[in-house]
């Protein structure tokens, strides 16, 4: 619908109506547009037009029927997020479902269906429960206790929707659920690209923590999220085998390479060393205090290597050479230029 499509397109661009009427140069109010929004008029051609611009989208996107709409919405912000941030990221989310359940229907696609572990949701009184769940969700994905390869494409095989977006930095993860009338709710996880991929993997973790768990009031549901992240990307039995159940010490090559087995930061691994009973707090704080003091603000040793979403754009580009969408479709639908989507298709010119 084309008052929802407009909302959502100011969004994501951060736009007020006021904004957002000085950038047409005043053709018509902000109070106007309010009313494009909420459905009680519509535009000229001449004005959906400059609407379209001012938005960076096209006008047959303004035009095209969208009734989806987010639903138990859990949005990780820090207190300095501001409302505008948060309308910012929302817009962007329901923006790229939408072109993800797009390309679904015209293939004739279903989405992968939830794969929900049957003892879901897990009761959590304690971050014990955080790591059982953990445990859980690993023999109800028959996972065993490897390392995860890659956290993005195991949630997107198990039928969660994964976005990586780049949103304000005060913003570290966002669940929902996306749903159209009808239909089930597609469950949803977002993270930020402007964190590292450390930080993305255990921000997914994170959130499926959110979705799986049903954390009791007297338990800090963020911690006992954090618990079960850890826990699911560095198995507890597995990490004995590595280093041991008691240690006094570490050296910086033991970590840098124990931390690339598991994916995760070196931060992380050693908070996981603290509450596995690996090492004391003491000589947690010992190890932060020193060659781990600049950890939180710079990756040592950062993972190489691409853990992006790729389903959305395989399917985009299935639909593509297949003909059941046009060059300019497939570039608005993959946010790319119309003079790339040759490329993507015939591969590089010799």
């Amino acid at each position: 619908m084309f008052h929802e499509r407009l909302k959502l397109a100011r969004k994501c661009k951060g736009l007020s109506l006021r904004d957002l009427a000085t950038h047409i140069n005043g053709a018509v109010s902000p109070q106007a547009i309010g009313k494009y929004e909420r459905g009680e008029m519509m535009p000229s051609s001449t004005v959906c037009i400059a609407l379209s611009k001012a938005l960076g989208v096209s006008v047959s996107y303004l035009l095209s029927p969208s009734d989806i709409v987010l639903e138990n919405v859990e949005f990780r912000k820090r207190v300095s997020t501001k409302a505008r941030e948060r309308a910012l990221v929302e817009g962007a989310v329901l923006d790229h479902v939408d072109r993800y359940l797009q390309i679904e229907e015209l293939l004739n696609f279903s989405s992968v269906p939830w794969d929900k572990p049957v003892e879901a949701p897990f009761m959590v009184k304690n971050f014990q429960d955080a790591e059982h769940a953990a445990e859980a969700v690993r023999v109800a994905w028959n996972l065993g206790g490897d390392p995860i390869p890659d956290m993005t494409e195991l949630l997107e095989e198990r039928g969660i929707k994964v976005l990586k977006l780049n949103f304000p930095s005060s913003v570290d993860g966002f669940t929902c659920k996306v749903r159209r009338p009808g239909t089930d709710g597609v469950p949803t996880v977002v993270c930020s690209i402007n964190k590292s991929l450390e930080r993305q993997r255990l921000t997914l973790a994170h959130e499926l923590g959110h979705i799986l768990l049903d954390v009791k009031n007297d338990c800090d549901e963020e911690k006992a999220c954090q618990r079960f992240a850890s826990a699911f990307l560095v198995p507890g039995e597995e990490l004995f085998g590595e280093v041991g159940r008691r240690r006094n010490a570490f050296g910086y090559e033991e970590i840098i390479e124990i931390k690339q087995i598991f994916g995760v930061s070196a931060a992380a691994l050693v908070v996981r060393f603290r509450d596995l009973g690996i090492i004391k707090e003491a000589t947690l704080k010992y190890i932060f205090s020193g060659m781990g003091r600049t950890w939180r603000k710079q990756e040592p040793n950062p993972l190489k290597r691409d853990e992006s979403p790729r389903r959305f754009r395989r399917l985009c580009v299935r639909a593509l050479a297949e003909k059941a969408i046009s060059e300019s479709k497939a570039a608005e639908l993959l946010g790319l230029p119309v003079s790339k989507m040759e490329r993507i298709l015939s591969g590089p010119l010799e």
